[in-house]
């Protein structure tokens, strides 16, 4: 199993990235938290690793910190929780805001992220409580570099509908922040933005 990569971050987006490890490039999948944490394209990246091995699928996720790798573990532990919503769940909400939203037994907080229902939120909270009660979570803060104007909205959109909003919402909340806070605005802080408005 692949339990770290140390290497040039070769491509990054909010669905998911490529580390170059000696000229091979493996695809990560990542949170939104790891995404703002990430340095530019180019740069050296050092990624903790969860192998996610089935009969049809071989799939890595990476991680920034210990404590997010955790908390990630501790979710795919909870029954119909698979890595997919676990991403989404860490994405949907700040690891400190959902750890605090977990102890503080907040179902209907947890039950804002997309994808997560009150019955898998209250399963959460029951399940996770004591399980994270020794995690003490810290973020580097984002690298906050621009994406190409090009791609920034496309970008943005993908991460959206990854997370569960349909297109048509996505693309609304966008079009009204970019039109408020011009084109200089991060793909970062778009998502942010978006991710309020949509909330």
């Amino acid at each position: 199993m692949i339990s770290h990569l140390k290497g040039t971050l070769s491509h990054k987006s909010p669905v998911s990235l490529v580390v170059d490890v000696n000229g091979v490039g493996y695809q990560v999948f990542a949170s939104l938290s790891t995404f703002y944490a990430l340095p530019e394209p180019g740069e050296a990246v050092f990624l903790k690793i969860h192998t996610h091995v089935r009969e049809d699928a071989f799939k890595l996720f990476g991680f920034i910190t210990d404590e997010e790798q955790m908390i990630f573990q501790k979710l795919i532990s909870i029954s119909k929780v698979g890595p997919k919503l676990a991403l989404s769940i860490l994405s949907g909400m700040p690891p400190v805001d959902l750890m605090k939203a977990i102890m503080e037994n907040d179902v209907a907080k947890i039950s804002t992220i997309p994808g997560v229902g009150k019955k898998t939120a209250e399963r959460l909270t029951l399940e996770l409580k004591d399980k994270l009660a020794d995690i003490t979570v810290e973020f580097s803060p984002g690298a906050g570099g621009q994406t190409p104007i090009g791609g920034v909205l496309d970008d943005a959109v993908s991460a959206l509908v990854n997370l569960g909003y349909k297109k048509q919402q996505a693309e609304r909340a966008l079009k009204s922040i970019w039109e408020k806070n011009g084109k200089n605005t991060s793909l970062e802080d778009l998502i942010k933005e978006s991710l309020n408005v949509l909330s």
